[in-house]
């Protein structure tokens, strides 16, 4: 799997989150800290966040982190 895959497949991670809690990305950019603009770059898979980023992600979706990583791990191996 490429690296950019990853991004794109935890970017859509991220949206898919969001969307299930019923947040607009202004409304995850409250929550969590993020400017609205890095959290659409973070979902179109433009950037690629540091383990503390990812870790912030994980806290305001009350999630844990291995839940958060659930990016169709199979294909990664």
């Amino acid at each position: 799997m490429s690296k950019d895959n990853v991004l794109i497949k935890f970017g859509n991670r991220i949206r898919l989150l969001r969307k299930q809690n019923d947040w607009s990305q202004e409304d995850l950019s409250f929550k969590s800290g993020f400017h609205r603009t890095y959290i659409g770059m973070i979902e179109r898979g433009e950037r690629n966040p540091s383990l503390k980023n990812i870790s912030v992600f994980a806290n305001t979706f009350n999630i844990s982190l291995s839940e958060l990583l659930k990016l169709e791990i199979n294909e990664m191996g």
